[in-house]
C-alpha cells in the first residue's frame, strides 16, 4: 500500500530521466543528404543557386532567382551497409528499401511595373525526408566483460526491497510501479535480480549493494539493432528578387520524426563459478517527435557569372515522446539441471513528453556560372552540436546529459563542392561531400566523406534525372551494457530519380 500512495507524486520527476542521452540528440540533430537527384548528383552544394526545388532546403531565397515555376516528385532506394569488428571477430550487415523522399513546387511571380524595385517574387512548398533511420547492424565476437557488470551497476543504490516481489504482486505489477517511481535503472535491476544475474552483498531488505552471478572470464556475445523510421519536414517557403541582383527568402518549416530501435544481446559463457551461462536482454524503443524551425537565406547577384548566397537556420525546437518495452531470459544450472528464466513484464513505458533543441547552422556560398554550359558551386557551413539541449534543464537527468554534450560535442564544418555541364538535352554532375564529426574525440563517430554523380534529361517543359551518390563514415559502437565498444565502419549508398516539371 505504502507504494502505491507514492505512484502519483514522484512519476513526473522520474519517469523520463533514464530514456535520452547523446545518441538521441544527435539522432535528431542531423540531417543526411537528400533530395531531387540533380541536388543529389551536386551533393547538395545549391546555397547560391536555384532552378532546383531542393535548393530551398539550403537557401530560402533560392526560388526568389528561379525563372520558371517548377514542381519535381523524387523516389529513392537507400542502401546501408555496415562492418563491424569486435575483438577481432568481423561482421557484415546491409538493409536497403525504397523511399518516397521528395516533393515540392515553386510558383514564380514576375511584377508588371517595370518600375518596381522587387521584380519578381515566389511562394514554395516543399516535402523532403531529411533522414533514413532504416538500418542493421550486426556485431559478434568473444569480449571479455560480462552485461552482469552493467545490471550491477544499474542495481547499485537500490534497497533490495524494492526488487522483491511482496505479497499480492506481479512482475508485471512491480516492474511498472519501478518504473512510475524510480525510473529506469530500478526496472533493469528488477529484470536482473528476479533473472538471478544478480544478488545483493546482505540479505537484508535495506541492502543497496550487488554483484553479479556471472564469473569472469570470457564471453561469447552477438548484438543485433534493428532500427527503422526517417525524419522529414515540411517547408512553406516566401521570396523575393530586388533589382535583378538580390535575392531575399525565409523559410517556416514543420519538422517531425519517427523512430523505432529493436536490440537483442545474447550472451553465453562456461566459465567456472557461474550460476547464470546464458543472458538474453530485449530493448524497444518507438520515439516520435514534431518540431519548428525556419531558415532566412540571401543570394546576391554579382555579375552573370558569379553569385553568392548566405544562409542563417534557427535550431528545431522538438516536443519528444517515448515507449519501451523489454524483455530478459536467463539460463542456469544446478544439480546438472538447466533452469530457464523468462521475465517479460508485458508492461509498455510511455514517457512524458519532453522537449530537445537542436543547434542552429549557418552556411556560405558561392556559385561561378559559364554562359548556359554549365556551373561550379561551394557551399560551406557550420553546426555548433555542442548547443544542443534537453529541457526541462532543471531535471536533474537533463542536466547531467546537457552536460555530458558540452563535454563531448563541438563544432563541425561542412564542405559541399558541385558541377554540372550540359550537352544539348544531356547534363552531366558530379559533387563531393565533407562533413566534420560533432564529437571532440573524433572516435565516437568519425569524419564523413562522400562523392556523388548523376546525369540528366532535359524534354522542354519535363525532364528526368538520375543521380548515385556514396558516404562513408567510421565510429565506435556501443553495444547496450557492455563497457568494450565495437569499431563500425557504414557505407550509405542511394539511387535517385526525379521527375520534373516546369510550369512556363
Amino acid at each position: 500500500m505504502k507504494r502505491i500512495l507514492f505512484l502519483f507524486i514522484t512519476v513526473i520527476s522520474v519517469a523520463v530521466t533514464n530514456a535520452q542521452n547523446i545518441t538521441d540528440a544527435l539522432r535528431y540533430s542531423t540531417e543526411v543528404l537528400n533530395g531531387t537527384a540533380r541536388f543529389n548528383a551536386m551533393s547538395g552544394a545549391f546555397g547560391a543557386l536555384g532552378g532546383d526545388v531542393s535548393s530551398l532546403s539550403v537557401n530560402p531565397a533560392a526560388s526568389g532567382v528561379m525563372i520558371r515555376s517548377v514542381g519535381s516528385v523524387t523516389f529513392s532506394v537507400v542502401d546501408n551497409r555496415n562492418k563491424a569488428t569486435y575483438f577481432g571477430t568481423n561482421t557484415e550487415s546491409s538493409y536497403a528499401d525504397l523511399n518516397f523522399n521528395q516533393a515540392g513546387f515553386v510558383f514564380v511571380f514576375n511584377t508588371p511595373n517595370e518600375n518596381s524595385k522587387m521584380n519578381k517574387f515566389s511562394l514554395g512548398f516543399n516535402y523532403i525526408a531529411t533522414n533514413n533511420f532504416d538500418n542493421e547492424v550486426f556485431v559478434a565476437g568473444t569480449g571479455n566483460n560480462s552485461v552482469g557488470d552493467f545490471f550491477v551497476n544499474q542495481a547499485n543504490g537500490i534497497p533490495l526491497d524494492l526488487l522483491q516481489l511482496q505479497q499480492g504482486e506481479t512482475n508485471s505489477s512491480l516492474y511498472q510501479y519501478l518504473g512510475e517511481t524510480e525510473g529506469v535503472s530500478a526496472q533493469n535491476a528488477f529484470l536482473a535480480y528476479q533473472g538471478f544475474i544478480i544478488n545483493p552483498t546482505e540479505n537484508d531488505p535495506n541492502n543497496t549493494q550487488y554483484y553479479s552471478t556471472i564469473a569472469d572470464g570470457n564471453f561469447n556475445q552477438t548484438y543485433n539493432q534493428s532500427t527503422s523510421g526517417y525524419s522529414g519536414k515540411y517547408t512553406f517557403n516566401m521570396a523575393a528578387q530586388l533589382n535583378h541582383k538580390i535575392s531575399f527568402g525565409v523559410n517556416l518549416n514543420s519538422n517531425f520524426f519517427n523512430y523505432i530501435q529493436y536490440t537483442y544481446l545474447q550472451e553465453s559463457n562456461s566459465n567456472n563459478g557461474s550460476l547464470v551461462n546464458y543472458v538474453g536482454f530485449e530493448n524497444n524503443l518507438s520515439s516520435y517527435g514534431r518540431g519548428f524551425s525556419a531558415q532566412f537565406g540571401v543570394i546576391a547577384k554579382v555579375s552573370d557569372a558569379i553569385r553568392l548566397g548566405f544562409t542563417y537556420d534557427t535550431p528545431i525546437w522538438y516536443n519528444i515522446y517515448d515507449e519501451t518495452y523489454q524483455t530478459l531470459e536467463t539460463e542456469r544450472t544446478i544439480n546438472k539441471e538447466t533452469i530457464y528464466e523468462y521475465i517479460n513484464p508485458q508492461i509498455i513505458n510511455v514517457f512524458y513528453k519532453y522537449e530537445l533543441r537542436t543547434p542552429w547552422k549557418i552556411a556560405a556560398s558561392a556559385a561561378y556560372i559559364f554562359g548556359k554550359q554549365g556551373l561550379l558551386s561551394f557551399d560551406y557551413s557550420y553546426k555548433d552540436y555542442s548547443f544542443t539541449r534537453f529541457s526541462p534543464s532543471n531535471d536533474p537527468a537533463f542536466s547531467s546529459e546537457n552536460n555530458n554534450i558540452n563535454n563531448n560535442l563541438k563544432g563541425a564544418s561542412s564542405i559541399k563542392v558541385g558541377g554540372e555541364y550540359k550537352f544539348n538535352i544531356l547534363s552531366l554532375r558530379a559533387g563531393y561531400l565533407y562533413e566534420e564529426s560533432p564529437y571532440k574525440d573524433k572516435t565516437t563517430i568519425g569524419d564523413l566523406n562522400g562523392f556523388s554523380g548523376g546525369f540528366g534529361f532535359y524534354f522542354g517543359h519535363y525532364s528526368v534525372d538520375m543521380s548515385y551518390s556514396r558516404f562513408e563514415q567510421k565510429g565506435q559502437f556501443n553495444m547496450y551494457g557492455l563497457t568494450a565498444t565495437a569499431s563500425l565502419k557504414n557505407v550509405r549508398n542511394n539511387y535517385t530519380m526525379t521527375i520534373v516539371y516546369e510550369m512556363n
